[in-house]
């Protein structure tokens, strides 16, 4: 008698795959479901989370209002590995397969190599999840099957995995495994990587030297800060460097995709090749900036991933979360360490900023009379620390406009001046990626000498300029890569003297002078 329990005993356990976000990585979460003999009882272990040990009353109701016995014993669901934290809805859809296959309502054999998301509403209908995209792509390496909610259809038609599909309940997942029902599988992907998200075009009237940096910060992803009076037109500067970056490739787009996905950021898909551009308020914290928090999200340096981070009022910005954009400024990416795990989000990203000379703002304008005394503007420039203006390619000042150069429509970028700006500075991207294999502001190491070869008189003219400036390794190391990107630029396959002194003259910006070492 003993031996025909155990046997029971095995039969009515059930196992169902799923996954777990750590990160931008999906982790294998192994949903163990058990029916046993006594009183009855649901119970779910495996370091849940509130919101999944709560998912024991929606998977109840979602599977009697589906028309479906719910067993009256003692149920087990244990989410392997047991030391990983389980967050969110998302196994809702695993242990409501693996409850009807432990109790026999479905052939347990079906599942096999099959991965389900989802959450479940009280009726049986499946709700839409973050972080689908890193689940497919790690469930087609994993060469499993996948069954995600419909609601995240558009996300899969984007990775445009073949053993992907998705169903809008539980009922006609049920269907499927019983009557071989059809589920819908990807769409072709009708998003040209050349799309536009059509960002309104306002022209930009003169600054002929803004505009000229601007071009060279595109061309080379190059970091840029740019100080002048209110009203010089810092701003809309911006937008034209955010207009003058090409579209995403398909690698590149996946990666941004991803991010997104596990930010559970809801963004057009019409425009899943466009380059991200965040311009966070300067109220935001070092969480909100770099990521982190109580659960581990994406910060806005990763959401620009591949992108433009736009920091308007550079100086208004916590000194802290100033400094937390210092590691991903020179690695790509951002580490947040916890107890019992590391999260690791691609952060490369362009930096633009934004600041005033002073804090009534027009000190250095010849129209305004400053009202800052020295020791009070000297505070002011403090708030941005030495290292972090050392990762700042170019640095340039902002004048503001005459009412004649206002008026006038002499240098203006429309439409067609901005398509041939963005014509150069994808040409200049091509002929990096072919020479290197990454862009100027990338490179390092061996690929740095290489590609950024000086002369010997160049190499003495360097030197010099840099005991004159007391430039850092760092800094220096920038100086070159912008007057590679210069001379890219030109057409030039060395770098020339004209263009390594343009490239000096973007870190001699006079009211910066005392932090710019």
């Amino acid at each position: 008698m003993a031996s025909i329990q155990q046997v029971e005993a095995i039969m009515s356990i059930a196992v169902v795959q799923s996954r777990a976000l750590l990160g931008v990585e999906a982790v294998a979460v192994t949903v163990e479901a058990h029916i046993s003999n006594g009183l009855p009882a649901f119970a779910i272990v495996g370091l849940p989370e509130t919101a999944v040990r709560e998912s024991k009353d929606r998977v109840r109701s979602a599977i009697l209002n589906s028309g479906f016995d719910f067993p009256s014993r003692r149920i087990t669901v244990n989410l392997a590995p047991a030391d990983l934290p389980k967050t969110g809805g998302r196994y809702d859809f695993a242990i409501a397969m693996g409850i009807l296959a432990a109790s026999r309502q479905v052939e347990s054999s079906k599942l096999a190599s099959t991965e389900l998301l989802g959450e479940l509403a009280l009726d049986g209908s499946l709700r839409r999840v973050f972080g689908v995209i890193p689940s497919i792509q790690a469930a087609a390496r994993a060469r499993h099957t996948i069954i995600i909610p419909t609601a995240n259809r558009a996300e899969m038609n984007l990775v445009g995995n073949e053993d992907s599909w998705s169903v809008s309940s539980l009922i006609d997942y049920v269907a499927h495994l019983r009557q071989g029902e059809e589920l819908a599988g990807p769409a072709p992907n009708e998003t040209s990587p050349g799309c536009d998200c059509n960002r309104e075009m306002i022209p930009v009237r003169g600054q002929l030297a803004a505009k000229r940096a601007l071009l060279i910060a595109a061309a080379g992803n190059h970091n840029l800060l740019m100080i002048g009076p209110p009203g010089s037109g810092k701003t809309l500067l911006a937008n034209l460097l955010a207009k003058l970056l090409p579209p995403l490739n398909a690698d590149e787009a996946m990666e941004v995709a991803a991010i997104r996905s596990v930010s559970n950021v809801r963004g057009n898909c019409r425009c899943w090749f466009c380059r991200p551009v965040r311009s966070p308020h300067h109220g935001a914290s070092g969480a909100a900036l770099a990521g982190g928090g109580s659960k581990a999200q994406p910060g806005e340096v990763s959401l620009a991933h591949r992108g433009l981070l736009f920091l308007d009022e550079l100086t208004e910005f916590k000194p802290n979360a100033l400094e937390a954009l210092r590691e991903p400024l020179e690695s790509g990416e951002i580490t947040i360490s916890r107890a019992n795990y590391r999260l690791r989000f691609p952060a490369r990203f362009q930096l633009a900023a934004a600041m005033n000379p002073c804090p009534c703002g027009y000190f250095g304008d010849t129209r305004h009379e400053c009202r800052c005394s020295q020791d009070r503007i000297d505070r002011y420039l403090g708030r941005i620390s030495g290292p972090l203006l050392d990762r700042i390619d170019i640095v340039i000042e902002v004048a503001a406009l005459s009412q004649a150069e206002l008026l006038s429509q002499a240098g203006e970028v429309d439409q067609h001046g901005l398509e041939r700006l963005r014509y150069q500075v994808s040409r200049c991207r091509e002929l990096q990626q072919a020479r290197s294999g990454r862009l100027n502001s990338e490179l390092q190491g061996k690929k740095l000498e290489q590609a950024c070869r000086l002369s010997p008189k160049l190499e003495k003219r360097l030197a010099a300029v840099m005991e004159q400036l007391a430039l850092s390794a760092r800094a220096t190391h920038r100086v070159m890569r912008v007057a590679r990107t210069i001379a890219d630029l030109e057409g030039s396959e060395t770098i020339r003297n004209q263009d390594l002194l343009e490239a000096v003259s973007y870190r001699r910006c006079q009211i910066l002078r005392p932090l710019l070492r």
